[in-house]
């Protein structure tokens, strides 16, 4: 198993404007990233958002899948949803993670941009041979502002199709990610 952590971090991420903001929290996204980082082995998938309010929502909506009606309707759903750790920051990310790993995780962010320092698939997958721990991070609304970019380890290479749009939901690209990182 990989020894890898997902973040889906809700702030700081850019609005369409380049501004950078808090972006709230959807129910989707928790579901399905939640459904592929079970999948694939993922240690944890951790969503990271400052407001209190959304926090509230992300544990009431675990909460209804893991202790609820819904823990009885859909049992894997709740397999997959145990995996959610709901928490602050990144910084308060890397310190959990710390906690667990007695080392701080390299840290890998991904971008619908290419940069000149972007790393490929394989290169990551080498990576993770080694046995250290990795955050992978994904960001929500027009994704990650730059300056978490600037310090992140490494930057992913994007998800691109074949036509010129590349405008990917965060949980259709976190599956896909996973997938070409993590499948067989």
């Amino acid at each position: 198993m990989p020894n890898l952590y997902v973040v889906l971090t809700h702030y700081p991420v850019v609005n369409k404007s380049g501004n950078i903001i808090i972006s709230a929290v959807t129910n989707l996204d928790l579901h399905d990233i939640s459904r592929a980082a079970k999948t694939y082995g993922v240690k944890s998938f951790y969503v990271a958002t400052p407001l209190k309010d959304q926090k509230v929502l992300v544990k009431r909506i675990v909460r209804h899948w893991i202790d609820g009606a819904g823990a009885g309707y859909n049992p894997a759903r709740r397999l997959a949803l145990e995996t959610i750790k709901v928490i602050d920051s990144i910084a308060d990310v890397v310190e959990d993670i710390r906690q667990i790993e007695n080392t701080d995780p390299k840290i890998v962010v991904t971008s619908a941009h290419r940069y000149p320092s972007s790393i490929g698939y394989d290169k990551f997958r080498a990576l993770l041979q080694t046995g250290l721990p990795y955050l992978l991070v994904f960001g929500t609304a027009w994704g990650l502002a730059e300056s978490l970019i600037g310090e992140a380890d490494y930057v992913l290479e994007p998800v691109c199709g074949a036509a010129d749009y590349n405008h990917l939901s965060v949980r259709t690209a976190a599956g896909i990610i996973m997938d070409r990182l993590l499948g067989i």
